[in-house]
């Protein structure tokens, strides 16, 4: 007796569009807020719409879902500004452990280096939209137009206030990945041998470090801005600690970084900006709670 073929039901259509762009719709999500947790909140949201869409009548299903993402994702920014002003102590994005391909992505690894998504964070909500899909993304006007019910033309003019804002802000030149795992590398060891010299030959005079602990873990409430006073921090804090501190290499948005932990507990993420083969930025989470993603790599795309 022949055996019987076993029909596969057909694939959803909306599903499987949706999975197609979820990595480009996570990514759009994430440069908007600067948090994974929302970003995937916002994909949430974005599904619960998608399937009541009328599949035959959208001609450019990807462009589609990047409007309704980022419809959702601006939402979410007003409500988190307002949870912003309640944070205790500096605010940093959310790290997260990404593939080499990344890296590789020249234009994706900048644009998702905690530097000029820090510089984001200036911007109003509608300026970073526009910022972040037009410069980021590449989405054209007409589509950012359409996501946000405005004209192209009043699209344009915030376009321009915003690439002139983030231009007067964000890092002069990116440097070569390996300049950064140089710089990196001094650090680490500098930390882990309290190499007082060694820290401060690395460190711009004026290099800063910006901390978040979120009020869980300590941190410095106002970033610290002077090498001195960087290397005592570290030196002298983290340093003399009644543990055994070390420092890897890991790869965090794109960017080289360190991985730090205290007795073989991840302590934070350790996040570098490096000018002329010195480090002028520090950007360092504690907090716990933004360091969910720093175990398994997220997959992230601009297409």
């Amino acid at each position: 007796m022949e055996d019987l073929a076993v029909d596969t039901p057909p694939a959803d259509p909306a599903t499987e569009t949706f999975v197609a762009h979820r990595n480009l719709l996570f990514t759009v999500a994430y440069e908007m807020l600067g948090s994974a947790a929302d970003a995937e909140d916002v994909l949430q949201e974005t599904w619960l719409r998608w399937v009541k869409v009328d599949l035959a009548r959208v001609s450019d299903q990807r462009a589609y879902l990047v409007r309704i993402t980022t419809r959702q994702a601006l939402n979410r920014l007003r409500t988190m500004r307002r949870r912003k002003e309640a944070y205790v102590g500096s605010w940093l994005p959310e790290p997260l452990l990404t593939a080499p391909d990344v890296a590789d992505d020249v234009e994706l690894a900048e644009s998702m280096s905690m530097a000029l998504m820090l510089v984001l964070e200036t911007l109003a909500p509608t300026e970073r939209a526009v910022f972040v899909l037009r410069e980021v993304f590449d989405v054209s006007y007409d589509e950012i137009a359409a996501a946000l019910d405005k004209t192209p033309a009043a699209v344009r003019q915030i376009a321009y206030r915003a690439r002139q804002h983030v231009d007067a802000r964000r890092p002069r030149q990116m440097v070569p990945a390996s300049l950064t795992r140089a710089a990196l590398d001094s650090l680490r060891h500098a930390i882990e041998t309290g190499d007082l010299q060694r820290l401060l030959d690395v460190l711009a005079p004026d290099v800063v470090l910006v901390a978040d602990g979120g009020g869980i873990k300590q941190a410095a409430l106002r970033p610290v801005t002077g090498a001195g006073k960087v290397a005592r921090m570290f030196l002298g804090g983290l340093g003399k600690v009644d543990s055994i501190l070390t420092a890897e290499p890991t790869v965090v948005n794109g960017n080289p970084s360190l991985v730090l932990r205290l007795d073989g507990q991840l302590d934070g993420i350790l996040a570098v900006r490096v000018e002329d083969a010195r480090i002028t930025g520090l950007y360092y989470v504690r907090n716990p709670e933004k360091l969910t993603r720093v175990q398994s790599a997220t997959a992230l795309t601009l297409r």
